[in-house]
């Protein structure tokens, strides 16, 4: 007898290519040279020193964001359902036995997450659509059973498989790479490029059973690939955890000079500060920005994250707990403006 299956959510056989390439130029880039947002750091840490008359600090290694969370531990198992051909056929009413038949061909067993999400929008519709017509009334007592039970599961189902479809997908995972290197000063315009596909992802959450709003896979998977040119949830944490640590070594300096009673003249002028001012400020005006979109797409899921996520989002993606990236740079700035100040006082 044919079955109908719905297999749980497995890997993402068809992006594989994809996320090697992003790895591999991820060590590459992490390993190849300090990088342009190192190189503004320390040299701004050389010019402190030089003008407080101390030698320059040793940099330290910056810590590496924690690896996300396994599949198992932040994606939603989805039940398999097994119907016979005699009872899909039963149906037939319902127009689902082309679903059935793509959902179980071989294509159908690999697709992506999103498309398997896709699927399931479109069965959930055609079930629960099929349930408000006249056919259940013409269904004997067994088979108006089991359509009432297929439209409830997949009801049930369909926020869990929206979920899968964004945190099974490579593209997403990807983003959160450890093999991954500080964002260059640079390069905080890639920001701008990859926030649609926050805001894109959102909205399908919130409107997947509005049945006015027209899934569009073209648009899904070109908003994916998007995220998929570049690891910029961790390029970003990276360069926060990067500018936290030289900053901590920079205040060290103050703190130092302070305490030695150190004299110095101009600072404001021979540290290169409106420079690095200037980088930071915009790291973390678009750090927040992105956190703020990743925290929001999160938000409108309308599942309870696992808790491996909720953990993971409280430590490197917050935007209030202090330990996390964004909160501890501002608090880093914070401490260093204030010794700078204190130290200008002294020179002035």
């Amino acid at each position: 007898m044919a079955t109908w299956n719905f297999p749980t959510c497995g890997t993402d056989g068809r992006r594989r290519a994809g996320r090697w390439a992003t790895l591999l130029l991820g060590l590459l880039l992490a390993g190849c040279s300090d990088g342009p947002a190192e190189t503004l750091l320390v040299d701004y840490q050389r010019r402190l020193a030089g003008a407080l008359a101390l030698a320059p600090p040793s940099p330290g290694r910056p810590t590496n964001i924690a690896a996300f969370p396994e599949p198992e531990a932040r994606l939603f198992p989805l039940d398999e359902s097994r119907e016979g051909m005699l009872a899909v056929f039963a149906l037939r009413d319902c127009h689902i036995a082309n679903l059935v038949a793509a959902r179980n061909n071989q294509l159908g067993r690999v697709a992506a997450p999103s498309q398997r999400w896709l699927y399931e929008l479109a069965l959930w519709r055609r079930l629960s659509g099929c349930w408000n017509t006249e056919v259940p009334k013409r269904l004997g007592d067994a088979d108006r059973t089991r359509l009432a039970r297929l439209t409830r599961s997949k009801t049930e189902q369909l926020p869990r498989a929206s979920w899968n479809a964004v945190f099974d997908s490579s593209e997403w995972v990807g983003s959160f790479s450890r093999a991954s290197a500080p964002l260059a000063p640079d390069a905080l315009s890639a920001v701008e490029t990859q926030l649609p596909a926050l805001h894109y992802l959102r909205e399908a959450v919130l409107h997947q059973f509005d049945r006015r709003w027209p899934p569009d896979s073209a648009a899904l998977e070109g908003h994916l690939q998007t995220l998929q040119t570049r690891p910029l949830t961790a390029e970003l944490l990276r360069a926060l955890l990067l500018a936290e640590l030289r900053l901590e070594e920079a205040s060290a300096l103050l703190e130092t000079a302070l305490a030695n009673g150190t004299r110095c003249t101009e600072l404001t002028i021979t540290t290169g500060h409106d420079r690095l001012t200037r980088w930071l400020d915009g790291l973390q005006r678009q750090s927040r920005r992105w956190l703020l979109g990743l925290d929001r797409l999160i938000e409108a899921q309308l599942v309870d994250p696992p808790p491996a996520i909720v953990a993971y989002r409280q430590r490197w993606l917050s935007l209030e707990a202090d330990q996390a990236p964004w909160p501890a740079l501002e608090a880093a700035r914070e401490r260093h403006r204030g010794l700078r100040e204190a130290m200008i006082r002294r020179c002035g």
